[in-house]
């Protein structure tokens, strides 16, 4: 009677932990921006014309280091210790540009998510609450703590849906 009583204790275990409650994850950052909300924000800043112009300029430098590089593999058997020199100091030069100009079209990218989190901030915790409360979720953890989670453990999509209707209000 022990063993029967042991070994029925032993197959309920594993069961105590799904009375508590759901496990999932999500990524709140990835939730905000994919809302309808945040793509038309992005997609206005995409079409400024500052943003539009450092983009051109990227591109631009991207195909002159490109070409500059080619030619330098292309020319620097026969280049001089001088020339050589001269060349990798113009690809540095040009490098430093292109890191400038990526640097502007980031920040900029990044201060619009930066003003949409803190703007959808306090909406994303109501629907958090929602989604915890109708799913019985009894642990929810942030996407970049975990090292590996399941996608059917997620519930960005359902955040980002739920987002989407609050803001179509």
């Amino acid at each position: 009677m022990f063993k029967f009583t042991f070994a029925a204790l032993v197959l309920a275990l594993p069961t105590l932990g799904w009375a508590e409650g759901k496990i999932a994850v999500v990524d709140l950052q990835e939730a905000i921006l994919q809302t309808n909300v945040a793509q038309k924000r992005l997609e206005d800043i995409r079409s400024q014309d500052d943003f539009k112009a450092d983009k051109a300029e990227f591109e631009r430098l991207k195909k002159e280091m490109d070409e500059m590089v080619k030619k330098f593999q292309k020319d620097s058997a026969v280049m001089s210790q001088e020339q050589q020199a001269s060349a990798r100091q113009k690809l540095a030069s040009k490098q430093a540009d292109l890191e400038h100009v990526v640097g502007k079209v980031q920040q900029t990218e990044q201060a619009a998510a930066q003003a949409l989190l803190q703007e959808l901030g306090p909406k994303v915790q109501d629907v958090l609450r929602e989604i915890i409360s109708a799913d019985g979720i009894g642990l929810l953890l942030q996407r970049g703590a975990v090292i590996h989670a399941d996608p059917t453990y997620s519930i960005t999509a359902k955040v980002t849906d739920k987002l989407n209707q609050l803001t179509a209000k």
